[in-house]
């Protein structure tokens, strides 16, 4: 699944490195992976980062932060929540234009009374003041960055950058191999941050070979949702040079694996697909879908869990009406010429129905 989440009722540092290493991540009390991100209806892909500890040294840049901050208090302890950092969070989260966890207790417990994390919090003062706090957890051989929030009034110290740097340097102390991040989503600038935190040793998580690798050999060409894509854009021009009605659409409950009465239920979580006839409100017609996993087209079959209010937005190839789940799978083929055969013969005995396939 390109999303999934668990809720172990405990995790042992082993566990949580074995987590980190395949992509997962800390939500409350929960792991998480996913694949695909949106922000202001838009899709990005979600590519996780990793720094080897080893030999981590600091940048011209990273040296300069540290002596522009030199000059406040660092106090890492285990984490705890208090009025005070509750305060800063609040004032932080009022200053900040993108989505923030509604309090501390969410962002750390969700509404779990469970406590499976070894976590631990790094605060900075200026005198008695605290101005910026941040969490992490500890594996085995492992650290996992989690939050960060800072005074706003104190902006020109980029105290969310210091606050990374610091949890580096003590994962790297407590002699750690890796420091965990969190995702990076090419086109979307907010995290791009996360890849300025060493100068080497950032490797990132290949979806296709399940293998990190360093981020020299990244392209932003070859995430999974651009050459899902590119492939289906490339059927598209096929289907109609050989007159298939189609459209392409992005779908909006690509992540619903990560709510929690869903999981399990083998929902339909890829981002974009391609409907291979009209789209009719009471009728589910096969799709296409194109996996960077295997490299292949899929032709299937779904139904609806749960059919919504809200019709396919044609103007923005938005698609909320139906919550999926594979049905049936009718072939995988790397071919887009084969496929588009296959549909053609289909179309043809069917043209007249709107619906269906014969293969």
């Amino acid at each position: 699944m390109f999303a999934n989440i668990h809720y172990p009722e405990r995790l042992s540092p082993e566990q949580l490195d074995a987590y980190l290493a395949k992509g997962w991540f800390r939500m409350g009390q929960s792991l998480f992976t996913t694949n695909f991100l949106r922000f202001n209806e838009q899709f990005y892909s979600a590519i996780w980062l990793r720094i080897a500890l080893e030999g981590f040294e600091l940048s011209k840049t990273q040296q300069k932060l540290k002596k522009l901050n030199a000059k406040f208090q660092v106090r890492i302890n285990r984490a705890s929540i208090t009025p005070e950092k509750e305060t800063l969070f609040a004032k932080y989260r009022a200053s900040i234009r993108f989505d923030a966890s509604p309090s501390l207790p969410y962002l750390l417990y969700n509404d779990s009374s469970r406590d499976i994390f070894d976590s631990y919090e790094v605060c900075v003062y200026d005198d008695q003041k605290l101005i910026a706090a941040g969490y992490f957890d500890l594996g085995k051989t492992t650290s996992m960055g989690i939050s960060c929030f800072y005074d706003p009034d104190y902006k020109k110290h980029s105290l969310g950058k210091y606050l990374m740097l610091l949890k580096i340097e003590y994962a790297k102390q407590q002699g750690l191999a890796y420091f965990y991040p969190g995702y990076f989503a090419p086109g979307y600038p907010l995290f791009d941050y996360k890849l300025d935190l060493a100068k080497s040793g950032v490797t990132y998580l290949d979806l296709v070979t399940n293998e990190w690798k360093d981020m020299q050999e990244f392209e932003v060409s070859n995430t999974p949702l651009n050459r899902m894509r590119v492939n289906m854009n490339q059927l598209a021009e096929l289907l109609t040079a050989a007159g298939v009605e189609h459209s392409i659409w992005d779908y909006g409950y690509y992540d619903a694996n990560l709510i929690p009465d869903l999981n399990g239920l083998g929902v339909f979580d890829f981002p974009v697909f391609l409907c291979c006839f009209e789209m009719l409100d009471n009728v589910m017609n096969p799709l296409v879908i194109y996996d960077p996993r295997d490299e292949n087209y899929h032709l299937i079959l779904c139904r609806s869990l749960f059919r919504g209010d809200i019709p396919p937005n044609k103007e923005t190839r938005q698609y909320t009406s139906n919550l999926l789940t594979i049905a049936k799978h009718y072939i995988a083929t790397f071919s887009a010429e084969r496929l588009v055969g296959i549909l053609v013969a289909s179309y043809k005995q069917n043209q007249k129905k709107g619906m269906g396939l014969d293969v």
